[in-house]
């Protein structure tokens, strides 16, 4: 049975039609509804229905007791259905069309925001579609509180207390995983600098040669004497400037490639790498080019010290 025709059955069973945000319907007690009229008699229109305002009216828990028992769903799901069927009514209402209640007549609103009924016909065939011991007016509890029903439909307050931590494990789960993608990187990237050196012998390491010609550098019980300088036609290509532990480590493995790399520091901090040469001044930027791609690392850079 429809909605509408349950409102209508209420009203014929009570006398009274109490509708939330609308108004009452009132069935005068003289009016007699017959389930089964003479076909040849006809009610008039709106037989004893007067309507009042009242917009300001509460939900009314025996006639969401009655629309429960008469379609056989839960109280909640009862007021959520009443609920809708106001709410689409009032949207007719707002726009200027007519809100139709089967067996009861139609409402139109006013420009003073009241609402103007119109009769209907009454339709006591709707009585038959319920079983007897329904009809009437059934006596519940006034405490009884029906405004949780729509809270009990209204899943959304749900929601938000499980996406809250949900947001909170994944942004934790994201913090985890890009601290472990950097330490996978940094891992990786110190094992290819390793690589780039040679191990370290258990034989004493090379000395580094001093720039300054007047003193020497020693390492362990090796003592390197002051650099050769460079003979007339020779130039000094430097190819790396580094600390001290990776210019020790560099020039190990450069020397047993073999080639004739040389070291040298001013500070002791600082130490070069470089290639004394034969060259004329036009092929110094050709052979300075050469040995920077074979053997200047990227942070470091190359060039001709004079």
């Amino acid at each position: 049975m429809k909605l509408a025709q349950i409102l209508a059955q209420y009203l014929y069973s009570t006398r009274r039609l109490d509708l939330p945000g609308i108004g009452t319907f009132l069935l005068d007690s003289t009016t007699v509804v017959d389930p089964e009229p003479d076909k040849n008699s006809k009610k008039d229109f709106g037989e004893g229905i007067t309507f009042e305002n009242n917009q300001g009216i509460k939900d009314n828990p025996a006639l969401i007791d009655f629309i429960s028992s008469q379609t056989g769903k839960i109280k909640a799901l009862a007021a959520a259905d009443l609920d809708s069927h106001l709410w689409l009514g009032q949207q007719f209402l707002n726009i200027g069309k007519p809100f139709m209640l089967d067996g009861i007549g139609s409402l139109v609103k006013t420009q003073s925001g009241q609402y103007s009924f119109s009769p209907g016909q009454l339709t006591p065939e709707i009585l038959k579609e319920q079983p007897a011991k329904q009809v009437g007016y059934t006596e519940v509890d006034n405490n009884t509180d029906v405004s949780n029903y729509r809270d009990i439909l209204n899943p959304r307050r749900e929601k938000v207390q499980w996406k809250k931590p949900v947001a909170i494990l994944l942004m934790l789960i994201g913090l985890v995983l890009a601290i472990w993608g950097g330490y996978i990187i940094y891992k990786n990237t110190k094992a290819d600098a390793n690589n780039t050196t040679a191990p370290a012998t258990n034989t004493s390491e090379p000395s580094a040669q001093n720039d300054n010609d007047t003193a020497t550098v020693q390492k362990g019980n090796i003592t390197i004497p002051p650099p050769i300088v460079a003979p007339a036609g020779n130039y000094k290509f430097v190819i790396e400037t580094a600390g001290r532990e990776r210019a020790f480590k560099r020039f190990k493995f450069l020397k047993e490639l073999p080639t004739t790399i040389q070291m040298g520091t001013k500070d002791s901090v600082n130490f070069i790498l470089f290639f004394i040469l034969p060259a004329t001044a036009a092929d110094t930027a050709r052979i300075k080019d050469s040995l920077r791609i074979s053997y200047t690392p990227k942070w470091s850079r190359a060039y001709i010290e004079q």
